[in-house]
């Protein structure tokens, strides 16, 4: 099945951010300042990404640049100053990790509840590398899947690759996982997320996996990654490449639906062959390719980007699935767009694509009641209001029910919401963030 020729994963970590930089023509304090983020928020990406996915000639407007290596702006200056004065004064390496501590505590670590009011409990245990925020829905977060090929800058999971314990999402208890599915039979979708699982080699991914296909009432299993765009010789060439195909066949031929939760986030990712030949390899084992990423100023905030993007994944036999917006956490403040602003790029991107591209949901707010779409906005009794709804929530009796927010030309986030006509909740059962 696979090539001869194994292409060599070889990653880079802050530790080669300097002489990454010194491709281009920036000044030492330019880089300092790089370095200054990087010590600060995760710093991670490799060979394929550098060589194969960056224009240089672009740096450092160019989309998968600013995607994947860190930007100034990701932090307040003062903070930046902070980090680089440690790092150019060569300060302990204790004081600089207390000083990058006392920084992340201030990022929202961990948005929308994720390590309180997501965590399930069984037998009176707290289940910490499992969620379970929607009834029919559950994440496990594999502890050996808890890194990716290459960070996004934007990341909103960026605490799990910072080296803080406290912050981390994670589980290799596969028995107690097996456990809490068996006791909720109402659990029908399982979510095997990170990080990116297939960081992991088959072998790993299988002792997840596996376990799964013997509870009846797991229907599908889906995995998030950006190995897509990251790392596709993952599906072609990587020596257990094809162990992994032949996992998903398992999986499909057990009369689930097996989904690849594709993150694409720019066209740019798509355009070297062997993401097209990996993407084939995916289908080819029964397996749906679904694709998601979320709306980035400076990388992707552009109608033309996203109709190429979803025209793109389309044609390549991809199922365009969520648009997301920037969430509250880590560098929101750089990369975040205005929600009217991103609904119009939405829209607009929406007008240009053909029918079997409109699969897409978006904007899409993964915020604490559930997964907030904004439809629009409108007049309704005079007053200027975002229509908006929910397609996924804690509560499933709020899901599909349009309701009113007041109109906030610099809203970002669900936060940022009022109830409209000075009302004292969005719908009975719903309040403001």
């Amino acid at each position: 099945m696979s090539s001869a020729h194994h292409h060599r994963f070889r990653a880079f970590t802050p530790r080669d951010l300097d002489g990454l930089l010194r491709r281009v023509s920036l000044t030492d304090d330019q880089r300092l300042a790089l370095r200054a983020v990087s010590s600060v928020l995760p710093f991670r990406t490799n060979a394929y990404v550098v060589d194969e996915l960056i224009d240089w000639s672009a740096v450092p407007e160019d989309p998968v640049f600013r995607l994947t290596f860190p930007q100034s702006g990701m932090l307040p200056a003062p903070d930046v100053r902070r980090m680089a004065d440690l790092l150019a004064g060569d300060a302990p390496r204790g004081e600089i990790q207390r000083a990058a501590h006392e920084i992340r505590m201030r990022l929202n670590p961990h948005p929308s509840g994720q390590l309180d009011a997501n965590v399930p409990v069984h037998e009176g245990r707290r289940l910490t590398g499992l969620q379970h925020k929607y009834p029919e829905t559950v994440l496990v977060f594999p502890r050996q899947g808890q890194t990716c090929h290459a960070y996004c800058t934007y990341c909103f999971r960026w605490p799990q690759f910072v080296g803080e314990a406290d912050l981390r999402i994670a589980t290799d208890d596969i028995a107690a996982t097996d456990a809490y599915l068996r006791a909720h039979p109402e659990v029908a979708s399982i979510l095997v997320t990170g990080g990116d699982p297939l960081v992991m080699s088959t072998a790993v991914l299988r002792r997840y996996v596996e376990p799964l296909l013997a509870i009846d009432t797991v229907r599908s299993i889906r995995i998030g990654t950006k190995s897509l765009a990251f790392w596709p010789y993952r599906f072609t060439t990587d020596r257990d490449a094809d162990d992994l195909l032949r996992l998903f066949e398992e999986v499909v031929a057990s009369g689930r639906h097996l989904a690849l939760m594709a993150h694409f986030t720019h066209p740019q990712e798509l355009r070297p062959p062997v993401v097209r030949e990996a993407m084939r390899r995916v289908r080819d084992t029964g397996a749906v390719i679904r694709c998601q990423g979320p709306l980035v100023a400076g990388i992707n905030d552009s109608a033309e980007a996203w109709a190429e993007l979803w025209e793109e994944t389309t044609t390549l036999g991809a199922v365009p699935y969520y648009q997301f917006v920037e969430r509250d956490t880590g560098p929101q403040g750089y990369f975040g767009v205005p929600l009217t602003r991103g609904h119009a790029v939405f829209r607009d991107a929406y007008a240009r694509v053909s029918g079997l591209a409109r699969t897409v949901r978006g904007p899409v707010m993964s915020a604490m009641p559930g997964k907030v779409c904004v439809d629009g906005v409108a007049e309704v009794a005079g007053e200027r209001v975002f229509v908006l709804h929910l397609i996924q929530a804690r509560d499933p009796g709020l899901v599909d029910r349009p309701f009113f927010a007041a109109y906030d030309e610099g809203a970002t986030w669900w936060t940022d919401l009022k109830p409209a006509f000075g009302a004292s909740r969005f719908l009975p059962g719903l309040e403001p963030g």
